[in-house]
């Protein structure tokens, strides 16, 4: 029987992780208790919340926040940073907060209900931020606009032109 503690912890992980746009699994094997407080505080200033799970009950709650794909990623000592907002940017902040602490390996991601390997966190890492993408590909969108406008008024500009040094020669013969 799963006691009241349990639950608790259950219902916890479950809000955590529907709440998150994106979960960062790695295993902190080695890591000293004032490691780990260093680590959550540095992450909460970017809204991320880094927690130590027994994997038990994190698939439990996984399933019950309808990503069970995530108990895939959860073997041995496992730690789970949750993120909040942009996976993006958040996710280079994880890493960058891992990379002083050579003990920890991060496992896996999972990014709404897509299961990324350890090679596909580090890729989400280098990508720009959400805005400077959706930047770009406005950049892409308008610029193929502007080359047909340009090629549109082309031939107004010409004419305008032509009129302009016939007027020119007509005021310059008289």
């Amino acid at each position: 029987m799963p006691t009241e503690a349990k639950r608790e912890t259950v219902a916890e992980l479950t809000e955590e992780a529907r709440s998150s746009s994106a979960m960062i699994v790695s295993e902190y094997r080695g890591l000293k208790v004032s490691e780990l407080g260093a680590i959550r505080r540095n992450l909460r200033q970017q809204n991320v919340t880094y927690h130590v799970v027994k994997n038990r009950l994190m698939k439990i709650a996984a399933r019950e926040a309808g990503m069970a794909s995530l108990g895939t990623l959860l073997e041995g000592p496992t730690a789970v940073a949750f993120i909040k907002g942009d996976e993006g940017s958040a996710t280079r902040a994880v890493l960058d907060a891992f990379r002083p602490y050579r003990v920890i390996k991060v496992t896996g991601a999972v990014i709404g209900e897509q299961v990324v390997n350890a090679e596909g966190v580090v890729r989400l890492s280098q990508l720009p931020g959400r805005d400077v993408l959706r930047a770009q590909v406005a950049g892409a969108i308008a610029a193929p606009m502007a080359t047909m406008a340009g090629l549109f008024d082309a031939p107004l500009r010409d004419i305008a032109g032509l009129v302009g040094a016939l007027a020119e020669k007509g005021s310059s013969a008289a």
